[in-house]
């Protein structure tokens, strides 16, 4: 488990953090969006609408099924948690770090959700979305770091003394 998986709500920092956890633990860092679109040729939102939700969160998770990485930070797409065969791979490759983000400083961060490739079921709303996700990303965390309140520093330095009291640094 050498590993750091980041699960959480898009728009909760995964990427941002992740780049920087990486850097800072000298570690690679891994966005399996961007390995999504990279492997199936389109961009997240055309994805979900060619391939409808359950094809695109089967595509998502058989990528993180197999991810086969050491030493990286994973900032994982906010709906892998929906698939428990990828989440059981992730947190057996990984410390899975969850960062906890509000309701409203989320929906203050958020903007055009199908611009982002966020999965919404017809009719779902935001405040749906979050109250459906928010249990999952708790059952699945090894740790899980409140980002709401603090700047990207702070979140950085909360992980890292997450991850060393845990013994993972």
């Amino acid at each position: 488990m050498d590993n750091i998986i980041l699960i959480g709500m898009p728009g909760a920092g995964k990427s941002t953090l992740g780049v920087l956890l990486a850097k800072t633990l000298g570690m690679t860092f891994l966005d399996t969006d961007l390995v999504i679109q990279q492997q199936a040729g389109g961009l997240l939102r055309d994805l979900i609408a060619d391939r409808g939700i359950e094809g695109f969160l089967d595509l998502e998770g058989e990528v993180c099924s197999h991810l086969q990485v050491h030493r990286t930070v994973v900032a994982t797409g906010g709906s892998v948690v929906y698939r428990p065969q990828a989440m059981a791979h992730l947190r057996k490759i990984g410390t899975v770090v969850y960062l906890k983000l509000g309701y409203r400083p989320l929906a203050r961060r958020l903007g055009s959700l199908k611009r982002r490739g966020v999965v919404l079921r017809p009719g779902q709303t935001l405040r749906m979305l979050y109250q459906e996700r928010v249990p999952l990303y708790e059952k699945y965390a090894h740790i899980t770091v409140d980002c709401g309140s603090q700047d990207i520093e702070h979140t950085l330095d909360r992980v890292i003394r997450a991850l060393e009291k845990r013994g993972q640094l």
